[in-house]
């Protein structure tokens, strides 16, 4: 489950990054997506432990 979360960040920092060096925003794209990218870990470590359930799971009918 710790993986979902390294992940997660490291997405978040590269997608980050390249936002940055191709907009020049720096270093506002970074951490905006570091954060994005931190959230989204710990909501799929979430989803993982059953804590919370799927968006389709949601949507079917009882």
């Amino acid at each position: 489950m710790s993986t979902e979360l390294v992940a997660g960040v490291l997405v978040g920092a590269i997608i980050g990054w390249l936002l940055d060096r191709w907009l020049g925003i720096s270093p506002w794209g970074l951490i905006v997506f570091l954060l994005l990218g931190f959230a989204a870990g710990v909501l799929n470590v979430m989803r993982a432990a059953g804590v919370v359930r799927d968006q389709s799971d949601r949507l079917e009918p009882k």
